[in-house]
């Protein structure tokens, strides 16, 4: 009691301290030679000092020390979408979240342009809906994908390969468990986590019948030239990331495999996904349990930027057999980058697409979709509303034209 008397008189008369208290031992704020109480307004405002590092500098600051010192980096991310349909034979909505932990572990030739790493992302993808976003597109009609992420698939191993950099960097090599979407005919607003959402403007433009992820296979990409690139790769068609070391099993026992061959040109290393031209050639084998046939296809891409801030593209592909969504695919759009609004996207792309006859039927007429984002850029945060217009939706009698409102938000720590 003593004590708390003492202190109380030594703050009330405002004599001047004279010890230096470590602060980590009490809340009590130091102002200007005087210690004041810990729920003094003066010490609840110093708790909120903006010069303090905030959760995220912290988080970012330990991520930068663990590259730094130890070769690895590590990242998180949240993700939801909702999507809301004008009109609907079934549900009118739909949302789902992904939670994403991914990283990468540079543990040989650490610096060099020789250098291993191991690379990996966990993921949980949940419906807060009884349709997902990836089912959606069926529920109203739609003969494709409007996400081709947002499941309910619960928890799943998306990636864990070995990537190895060769020749100086002119060769890169992927072995282990992939996602053929991270090479296979790749182009800047691809992404369904921050660009176009719609399978149609993503990987093969929705021509392609199977693009396995958490899939057992190898890729190898290089330099030909200063300017030309080839991409060649074979990967197990029927993964499930959902059970991810069955695939030695469906691997080397069933051997149905996917395979890609892409040559590619640009201006120059640098401006690869700015000013490029790329063929795609894929094959898939049949799938005998899963009943689904073989196929074989051809895609292709072309991006040039227009000026510092627009970049503009023209993509399509055609498809003969596999279950693909499209027979046949085209593609055009521009995506607008604003620095002086934090970056932030305005992407606006068109569609037109061929259904394929022996998914849809015969009488499958042509199908056309848009879609325009929006994506606002913070420091941690996005927010990203959306429009996509189905134009003749394949197996929906009841409307022409039917608008789906989409609203995506993201953060990553």
């Amino acid at each position: 009691m003593t004590a708390a008397i003492a202190a109380l008189c030594f703050v009330s008369t405002g004599v001047a301290s004279e010890t230096n208290l470590p602060q980590s031992a009490t809340d009590a704020h130091y102002d200007n030679g005087y210690y004041i109480g810990p729920d003094a307004v003066e010490s609840l405002l110093h708790k909120k000092n903006p010069k303090k590092k905030s959760l995220f500098e912290r988080l970012k600051a330990w991520k930068t020390s663990l590259k730094d010192d130890y070769g690895f980096d590590v990242g998180v991310d949240y993700h939801a979408v909702g999507f809301y349909a004008t009109q609907s034979p079934g549900d009118e909505s739909a949302a789902s979240g992904v939670v994403r932990l991914f990283g990468e572990w540079e543990l040989t030739g650490r610096g060099t342009q020789n250098n291993g790493s191991l690379v990996f992302k966990v993921e949980h993808r949940h419906a807060f809906t009884d349709v997902s976003p990836v089912d959606f597109g069926a529920e109203i009609g739609y003969g494709g994908l409007l996400q081709s992420t947002f499941s309910d698939q619960k928890a799943r191993v998306t990636n864990l390969y070995w990537k190895q950099h060769l020749f100086d960097s002119r060769m890169l090599v992927f072995a282990g468990f992939m996602d053929v979407t991270d090479y296979t005919d790749v182009y800047l607003m691809a992404s369904p986590w921050d660009g176009f959402g719609n399978l149609a403007f993503a990987t093969g433009s929705a021509t392609i019948g199977s693009l396995p992820d958490g899939s057992l296979g190898m890729m190898v990409s290089g330099w030909l030239t200063d300017t030309m690139y080839a991409v060649a790769s074979i990967a197990d068609a029927n993964a499930d990331p959902t059970d991810l070391f069955d695939g030695f099993d469906t691997l080397f026992n069933d051997g149905e495999t996917f395979k890609s061959l892409e040559f590619g040109w640009t201006t120059s290393k640098d401006r690869l996904f700015f000013d490029n031209f790329h063929l795609t050639l894929w094959q898939v084998d049949e799938r005998e349990k899963a009943g689904i046939p073989s196929g074989k296809g051809l895609s292709f891409s072309l991006v040039k930027t227009l000026n510092e801030n627009m970049m503009a593209f023209l993509r399509g592909g055609r498809s003969d057999g596999s279950g693909s969504i499209l027979e046949t695919s085209v593609s055009a759009g521009i995506g607008y980058l604003q620095p002086e609004y934090n970056n932030n996207v305005l992407g606006v792309g068109l569609n037109w697409g061929q259904p394929n006859k022996e998914v849809y039927g015969d009488d499958a007429e042509d199908q056309g979709t848009m879609e325009v984002y929006y994506r606002m850029n913070t420091k941690y945060f996005q927010i990203t509303p959306s429009l996509q217009v189905i134009v003749n939706p394949v197996s929906n009698d009841e409307k022409n034209v039917i608008a789906v409102f989409g609203l995506r938000l993201g953060a990553q720590f």
